[in-house]
């Protein structure tokens, strides 16, 4: 299990460089098994892109969320640039707030780009309950799983501590028996 945070370079890092690996020998091969679990650390927007991600079907959470990690600079200037429009956003009334801080941050064009059209993204930011249940899990993982940062892996339940790249996750795998 991965708790990752879509607006973390450390966890974009990781996509760069291990999920091609971690895909290939590994999960591909069924050797491992991996999930992804959003961990909103950077608020709302973070619950946003996760949010889009989960858009579409469940086998295309993993690839919209690289897609993100890999275009993470690109994504998130538009919110550096101008947080006047994070503000403008968070001001609206709950259910159109996060729609309207996708469009402050252009994600409508890029999700579209990947197949999430932007009335599906629409319908799916302003579904409250949803977006409501992302922030809660951020707040369960903390308290029930002990996780505390991004990216943080778990393996066969146990916490790994001080893993952020392939290079330290790898040998991890191969101990537990994934070889």
């Amino acid at each position: 299990v991965e708790y990752g945070s879509l607006t973390c370079p450390t966890c974009a890092r990781f996509a760069e460089e291990g999920m091609e690996p971690l895909l290939a020998k590994y999960i591909d091969s069924g050797r491992v098994s991996y999930e992804l679990r959003n961990f909103a650390v950077h608020g709302p927007v973070d619950l946003v892109l996760a949010r889009m991600a989960r858009c579409g079907t469940t086998e295309a959470v993993v690839p919209l969320s690289d897609q993100v990690w890999k275009n993470l600079g690109t994504l998130m200037a538009p919110i550096y640039e101008n947080p006047a429009s994070l503000d403008g956003a968070m001001n609206q009334p709950m259910e159109q707030r996060f729609a309207a801080l996708a469009q402050a941050g252009g994600f409508y064009d890029f999700f579209a780009q990947r197949g999430i059209s932007a009335d599906q993204a629409r319908a799916c930011l302003s579904d409250v309950p949803a977006m409501e249940k992302l922030a809660d899990d951020t707040q369960r993982y903390a308290t029930s799983d002990g996780i505390n940062g991004t990216p943080t892996f778990m393996l066969n339940g146990r916490v790994l501590d001080g893993i952020n790249s392939w290079a330290t996750l790898e040998p991890e795998l191969q101990r537990a028996g994934a070889r």
